[in-house]
């Protein structure tokens, strides 16, 4: 029987931006590398199958709002490699501000530091504050943005790929370390990028990392079907999740690609009480602690309008812009609007929403509940799995670890050990050959 897939999406002291209020909370955590240690090591102890950071190249929002600042996300995960032994180590990296070779470089590190427990997240990154750390006036077209990213993918899977298995040979009696005639330099040139190689970083445990995408946009999902082995995703109700689960399936079938090897993960976000009035305190408390002048600001930003047309006891605007005009974040404006329309939040009550998991389903509950609820999308061909993404840190990982996981176990939806010990084996799939690799002269014929 195939089993969840669960990872522990960390993020400060949690996913609600008003859990820094909080009495427990420490508001200066998110640069504590010792509180990724244990939010590491809880996630650890229930056998999820990885840990995931997100990452962008720009300040994400005003210093007053919320804890800013945020660690590198490779640089931290070494450091939480060596406080764990299992779980998979998931850094978000942008194709739109990094270049083929460093990014490669620092993947296949991460996984050999690791012992092959590396995944990357790839992203084209939205919003035009980015374009301005690195060196541009304007945010690349939409378009643009995702044809770099499928030739940076192309260029880093041929560096990863550049050294062969069986290079490094260590003869000391011979005096050969390696066998140059088992490089594969790319020598790629193409329309973004000139690559000439190999990579200075022999192919790592895994081969490569995990690759992961997050974009539900049309070219994100074409991204997806065509690299992808999990993808992260937001979707607030079980028939839009259905639909874009088939949608995905279908699409990587129809370029030749297994289904069952890419896996769909929407986030959700576990408000867990003992009683379900419990949990639902916990999450009236957060959002009454939200300063709504910050939040409007931001979904201002969002949704391409000025802070002054959001009126916070009214609905969204009738005149907002369609999707086509939006260039950035085009899956998240969707589904904010929809959401908004579909169910007639007021602007303060979108805010609430919003502030809980930016767009990521919430769902407050006893963890029998909030395993129901897991299940039923599981079961239903919704997702194959969940990113766990805690409104409170650690407390609220404490609890799905503590609490949820063991329903799961009991209702044999989730393992009890690890059974391998490389992220690729946490999500069943294969070692991947070399593209480069010699094939043998009895096998050709």
């Amino acid at each position: 029987m195939t089993m969840l897939h669960l990872n522990a999406f960390l993020m400060g002291v949690g996913h609600h931006e008003a859990a820094w209020r909080l009495p427990e909370s420490d508001a200066f955590a998110q640069t504590d590398v010792e509180h990724f240690k244990r939010l590491a090591r809880i996630a650890e102890r229930g056998k999820l199958d990885s840990l995931f950071l997100a990452d962008s190249p720009v300040l994400w929002n005003s210093i007053g709002r919320r804890p800013a600042g945020t660690l590198e996300p490779t640089v931290l995960l070494t450091a939480l490699a060596g406080a764990t032994e299992h779980i998979g180590l998931i850094a978000t990296a942008s194709t739109t501000y990094n270049e083929p070779f460093n990014l490669a470089r620092r993947f296949a590190s991460l996984d050999h530091i690791s012992g092959g427990r590396a995944g990357w997240n790839i992203v084209t990154t939205a919003g035009v504050e980015a374009a301005r750390n690195f060196n541009l006036d304007e945010l690349p077209a939409h378009r643009d943005r995702y044809e770099r990213a499928a030739e940076f993918i192309d260029v880093s899977l041929k560096l990863w790929d550049s050294w062969d298995d069986a290079a490094p040979l260590g003869d000391k009696a011979g005096g050969v370390w390696g066998d140059d005639d088992l490089l594969h330099p790319p020598h790629h040139k193409g329309r973004y990028f000139r690559v000439a190689g190999p990579l200075n970083v022999p192919r790592s445990p895994q081969g490569y990392p995990l690759l992961v995408q997050a974009g539900s946009s049309q070219d994100g999902k074409e991204l997806a079907a065509r690299y992808a082995e999990a993808v992260f995703t937001a979707q607030q109700t079980l028939a839009e999740a259905q639909a874009f689960y088939v949608d995905l399936k279908r699409r990587a079938a129809a370029l030749g690609r297994d289904p069952d090897t890419i896996k769909i993960l929407p986030g959700i976000v576990p408000a867990i009480g003992a009683t379900e009035a419990e949990a639902r305190a916990l999450e009236e408390e957060l959002d009454r602690l939200i300063k709504p002048e910050y939040a409007r600001q931001q979904l201002a930003t969002t949704l391409r309008v000025a802070p002054e047309d959001l009126h916070l006891d009214r609905e969204l605007p009738a005149d907002l812009p369609s999707e086509d005009e939006i260039q950035g974040a085009k899956s998240r404006y969707t589904l904010i609007v929809t959401l908004a329309r579909r169910e007639r939040l007021t602007v303060r009550q979108l805010i609430a929403r919003l502030g809980g998991g930016r767009g990521h389903r919430t769902f407050a509950g006893t963890p029998e509940q909030v395993a129901d609820a897991i299940e039923e999308w599981y079961r239903s061909g919704a997702a194959d799995g969940f990113n766990i993404m805690p409104p409170v840190l650690p407390s609220g990982l404490e609890a799905f670890v503590d609490h949820v996981v063991p329903i799961l176990r009991r209702r044999g939806l989730f393992r009890t050990e690890y059974t391998g010990s490389t992220l690729r084996d946490h999500y069943g799939l294969a070692r991947p050959a070399n593209q480069f690799a010699r094939v043998p002269v009895a096998a050709a014929h």
